[in-house]
Formats: C-alpha cells, structure tokens, sequence
C-alpha cells in the first residue's frame, strides 16, 4: 500500500460513502464526476483494495469501505475545527461558530436569538446544525451544543439556563368545532398530535391521559416542527413548548394548568474553547438568551 493518500481523495471517499453514488458526491463536492471517479480510483489503488461495489441501488461500500469510515469522518470534523479556528486572529471576536440544535429550536426559538448575536457581535458567522442526535462535542463537530440533558464528559462545560415548560395547544377553529377540554380526562375523546417512536415523547403522552397512545393519535410524527405545523393547520391537539405556543397567534393554550413536562436545557462546549472568544460570546448570549426564553410570558 501507498503512504501517499491525498487529503482531497479521502474526503472524495467520504462523500461517496455517505451520498451513496459518484453524482450525489460530484455535486456535493462541487466537481464533475469523472473527477470523482478518478479520486476515488486513485485512492483504490494507494490502498490496495477496492473501496466500491456496483448495485442497481448504486454505490455499495465494501466492508474495507466500512472499516475507513470512522476514522475518515473524525478527520473530516478535524478539518472543519481546523478552518473555524483559523477564521478569525486571535483574540478578537470574530469568526465562525458552529451551532448544534433540535430541529424545533433552530426553527422556532433560535432566530430570534441570533439576530439579537449579530447586532452585537456582527463579525461572527453561525453555522447551525439542525439535529435531534447529539453533535460529538469530544470530537468538535461542533463548537456549541444546546441540549435537553446534562453532559457526562469531564471535558465538557455546561451551564443550565432554564426549564422549558411543555403545555397542550390546539388552533382556534378546532377548539370551536371540537369543544375546549375543561380536564385531563376530555383529551380522551379528542384528536392528538402525537409522536410515531420516540420514547420519551410517547411517556410523555402516555401520562397525560391513557387514551393518548399511538392508536389515538389522528397523526404520528416524531418531527417536532411538524406537529407544531400540524397543529397550527388546525388538526388536532399538540404538546408544544409553552413559549413558543402562546407566541403563536394561531395557536391557543388547552388545559394551560396542566404542565405536561419541563425541557432542563443546557448551553454546552468543550473545555478547549470556552475561552475562545468567539466562542464565550456565542455561549455566554445563548445562556442569556434561553434564560429569556422561558420566562416570556
């Protein structure tokens, strides 16, 4: 085998890997295909071994194409900490921030909070990972995470801010035409937004009433987005977070004595970049922010 593997090629091999096929990768990659291709052979033939098998389904990664896969996306995340560190001077604030979040709170509770950043601090670039996996913060995916749950990680550094109260909400023309529920136990005979696989989402519909199983949900979707979106087209009942539910001006409380659960919500980095400054003000704003957040009446 060859030691002389180019950086370029290895990150060919990674989008291959993960588009699945030597087009999905040209196009992510910003290349022509043969270009690929040719990245993809030379690396073959540096390693000795064939990386790509031919399906109707298109790519299929050999089980040597497995064994790269974790070390590859490591160098990967190593390559992006490497151009964010290195996009400002040191100590001015300035630069990029890459931001990792739930899907609902990069859509509907983040916004606001970086346009909020970026008039104080207009230098800084964020870059937002929408996920509801947690980003590999050991491994600086990503420089920020904000999380439901502490971090186990001593390298880790946290700082809870708030709890998010979970309420029930519904859209007022189907309050109107289904009746407003006056307790727990006439959510029995009404329409639920409710989640499809999620664990704790279904715990959490399971102990606001019996009857709110998957079975009784008019639909199911583990996107939290979509049943806020749902909810707002006036289908059903929906847990939302309180702040962004009463916010909403398609959307009116149900049952708001009822809390259904609490978000415990924290602002995470590794313990390399909590003085960065770039990185302590996006944290330190964040923190703040949230704090904010859940107090909003």
């Amino acid at each position: 085998m060859s030691n002389r593997v180019s950086w370029d090629d290895q990150r060919t091999f990674l989008a291959v890997l993960e588009e699945g096929s030597l087009s999905g990768a040209a196009r992510r990659l910003g290349v022509a295909q043969p270009t690929v291709r040719a990245r993809i052979e030379a690396l073959e033939q540096a390693l000795g071994t064939v990386l790509f098998t031919r399906s109707v389904n298109g790519l299929v990664p050999t089980e040597q194409a497995r064994a790269l896969a974790d070390p590859v996306q490591a160098m990967a995340r190593a390559s992006d900490a490497f151009v964010r560190a290195a996009s400002a001077p040191p100590g001015e604030i300035a630069g990029t921030v890459r931001l990792s979040v739930s899907e609902i709170v990069g859509i509907e509770v983040l916004p606001r909070m970086l346009v909020d950043l970026h008039r104080t601090h207009p230098d800084i670039t964020v870059e937002v990972s929408l996920s509801n996996a947690s980003a590999d913060l050991l491994e600086q995916e990503v420089d920020i995470a904000v999380r439901m749950h502490p971090p186990k990680q001593e390298a880790l550094v946290a700082k809870k801010t708030c709890s998010i109260p979970l309420g029930l909400f519904a859209h007022p023309d189907y309050l109107a035409q289904r009746g407003v529920p006056a307790s727990r136990n006439d959510l029995a005979i009404h329409d639920f937004i409710g989640p499809d696989h999620a664990r704790a989402d279904l715990q959490v519909a399971l102990a606001l009433h019996p009857a709110l199983t998957r079975g009784r949900s008019v639909v199911r979707t583990d996107s939290h987005p979509a049943q806020l979106a749902l909810a707002r087209a006036g289908l059903g009942i929906a847990v939302v977070q309180v702040p962004v539910g009463r916010a909403d001006p398609l959307l009116r409380p149900v049952l708001p004595e009822v809390q259904v659960a609490a978000l415990d919500t924290w602002i995470v980095t590794h313990q390399d970049l909590r003085n960065v400054p770039r990185v302590r003000a996006v944290f330190d704003h964040l923190v703040t922010e949230f704090a904010r957040f859940a107090q909003d009446p």
